[in-house]
């Protein structure tokens, strides 16, 4: 009763719910592990904590839960015996796992009270803001960037969940700095140029990443390219020559894959060929320095005695040779990772890909190695293992102290969502610089022309072996949410309908990769008033043979979007029209990029086709000039 006695005194009738919850928190870095201690202490009953990273020697110094002999150990697992110590009363339950991971789907997020972020990763951010939302759970982003701090209560059709944090504002940042610089010089990397998401090693060869000659890989064989008009009088032929040319290259470098020669193909694209084509467009290298392409066997020579431990040492830069001995073997391991991966794969199921993670030693090593052999191309500063890992995860450095803040905000913010008083819940901040070092705001409610608060959410339980995109767009959308012509379907990958693409909908969700806790949003692009976009969760079950495929078990009020005049400058009025651009009354169609801010927008990377029993996405924005080949 002793350790009960205070906190029972200050919170009343409040302990004995904190007692009975059951909270997850994702993230077991710096605010983690100050949080997991101040939830302990404070007595909230039942905690799951799930972080993939393991423990390095640079978190020692304000992740207060792990000591030296913890190194190379679960963050989480660590955590949780530590923490535990402090209150045996407390249920603990840990997880080394991706909080992304099919395991932790929407059924799971509503088994909880609460939900705490504390991740130094906006991607997984985002996917456990996307979770709570559609599992209704109320949830707690914090984040915290040197001395600045922010802490953020988020309820479905309760606050508006706009993101304000200085850390993201600082990442955004990050983004625009100019490419000669090395955080982008490692951001944009060889291993995306021959990955992508779905990498050189994927059997579609799905890479559609930038390099630095600004330039796109791509990788479709010549039979399957789309139809393209190669005529002698067509002004591009020469150009889609050139493209077709470099698709078949790429090809047969997967091909090789396993090969002797296959470390060499890849470095010689990439470092060399792709270089020399580059350093050929002397107009771009008259006021700055040509690249300098690598020469595969001289490199290599120099790298004969290099050991491949040197991978280990993740605080130094390592040489030109350490790089190419790292590059060479993290190839290698690659190569087989995905070998056997495809040995494994069952008949009928999606071909299997290797996707980065920053926290996966051949990716990280791939990259690594890679950004750095590209940096010496171009005379951009190398970085160390550790730096490009910090680089990949867009890991900004942390202040323990303002971790500390930021988790005791985190708990007092949760003491008023256990007691349902989200009108007491605040936005607090934390900046050094301010009048005030604590600041605070109070939480906004959703607005319905928000593009980023003002969407709707709903949940749908589909039987994805019978339901057709058709069932979805007629019988749901178009029957009983009374959306008109003008709409479009999309998914992380692309648009899978629209009224210009209706290819799809003869297609079961299970032929184009809509399974269970996949999301959907529909964007509604009617000229008037047209609805706020509708995100739909997918629930996969079998149902009945005679009932509809799809099933919405819940009403929903899909508010409307005012449409907003299109505003011109004062000087483009004459006689009432615009100068140069027609009527000032004329209608524009409402495109999706109109209704999505450019972070929270459904990749729309493409148009979402079936060609046989694999899908091809062809891009529609050939604004910068590039026209995508898929290779496969």
């Amino acid at each position: 009763m002793g350790r009960e006695r205070y906190p029972k005194q200050s919170l009343g009738s409040l302990y004995g719910r904190i007692k009975e919850s059951r909270i997850l928190m994702v993230g077991a870095g710096g605010i983690g592990c100050e949080l997991l201690k101040d939830l302990v202490l404070t007595g909230f009953g039942e905690i799951h904590l799930v972080d993939l990273d393991t423990i390095d020697l640079s978190n020692l110094n304000r992740q207060f839960l792990f000591r030296h002999e913890h190194i190379k150990k679960s963050k989480a697992m660590v955590a949780k015996e530590v923490a535990g110590r402090f209150n045996p009363n407390v249920k603990l339950e840990a997880y080394h796992a991706n909080i992304k991971d099919s395991m932790f789907n929407i059924n799971w997020f509503q088994s909880f009270n609460l939900v705490f972020n504390a991740l130094d990763n906006l991607e997984a951010r985002r996917h456990v803001n996307k979770m709570c939302l559609a599992a209704d759970v109320p949830l707690i982003e914090s984040g915290t960037t040197g001395f600045n701090g922010q802490v953020q209560v988020i309820r479905k059709l309760t606050t508006d969940r706009a993101e304000q944090s200085a850390t993201i504002a600082i990442r955004r940042k990050l983004r625009r700095l100019s490419p000669s610089a090395p955080y982008e010089a490692h951001q944009v990397n060889p291993y995306t140029a021959l990955f992508g998401q779905r990498a050189i090693f994927s059997p579609f060869g799905r890479g559609n990443s930038r390099l630095t000659d600004g330039s796109e890989i791509f990788g479709t064989s010549e039979d399957d390219a789309p139809e393209l008009d190669h005529g002698e009088d067509s002004e591009n032929s020469r150009e889609i020559e050139k493209l077709k040319q470099e698709a078949q290259a790429l090809k047969l470098i997967r091909q090789s894959m396993g090969s002797p020669d296959f470390a060499r193909k890849v470095f010689e694209k990439i470092f060399s060929e792709d270089i020399l084509r580059l350093r050929s467009m002397e107009d771009m290298w008259k006021s700055r320095r040509a690249p300098e392409p690598l020469d595969f066997d001289k490199v290599s020579r120099q790298a004969s005695e290099v050991d491949i431990s040197v991978a280990q040492k993740d605080q130094i830069t390592w040489s030109l040779p350490e790089d190419f001995v790292v590059f060479s073997d993290s190839l290698r391991r690659l190569s087989i990772r995905l070998h056997d991966a495809q040995a494994k794969a069952t008949d009928g199921g999606a071909p299997p890909v290797l996707t980065f993670d920053k926290d996966d030693d051949d990716t990280l090593d791939f990259v690594a190695a890679s950004a750095n052999l590209r940096s010496l191309i171009f005379g951009i500063e190398t970085k160390s293992k550790f730096d490009i890992k910090q680089m990949a995860g867009n890991i900004i450095p942390a202040i323990a102290t303002t971790n500390a803040m930021v988790a005791g905000l985190c708990v007092l913010q949760a003491f008023k969502v256990m007691r349902n008083d989200y009108t007491s819940a605040r936005m607090v901040f934390l900046a050094k610089s301010a009048d005030r070092v604590l600041s605070s705001e109070p939480l906004r409610p959703p607005k319905q022309d928000c593009a980023v608060c003002g969407v709707a959410q709903t949940r749908l339980v589909v039987d994805t072996s019978r339901a057709t995109l058709n069932d979805l767009v007629e019988d749901l959308l178009r029957l009983k949410l009374g959306y008109g012509e003008e709409f479009s379907v999309n998914n992380e990958v692309g648009t899978l309908y629209d009224p210009e693409l209706d290819d799809n909908l003869k297609k079961k969700f299970s032929d184009l990769g809509i399974k269970g806790d996949s999301f959907l949003t529909v964007i509604d692009e009617e000229e008037e008033n047209p609805r706020v976009n509708l995100v739909l969760s997918i629930s996969e079950k079998s149902l009945p043979v005679d009932s509809k495929p799809i099933v919405h078990p819940e009403s929903i009020d899909i508010a409307r979007r005012a449409r907003k005049p299109l505003a011109l400058p004062e000087d483009a009025l004459t006689n009432g029209h615009a100068n140069g651009i027609g009527s000032v009354t004329g209608k524009r169609k409402r495109s999706a990029e109109d209704m999505v801010p450019e972070d929270e927008q459904p990749k729309k990377k493409g148009k979402v086709v079936a060609k046989g029993d694999d899908l091809i996405v062809l891009d529609d924005d050939t604004s910068n000039g590039v026209i995508e080949i898929d290779d496969d």
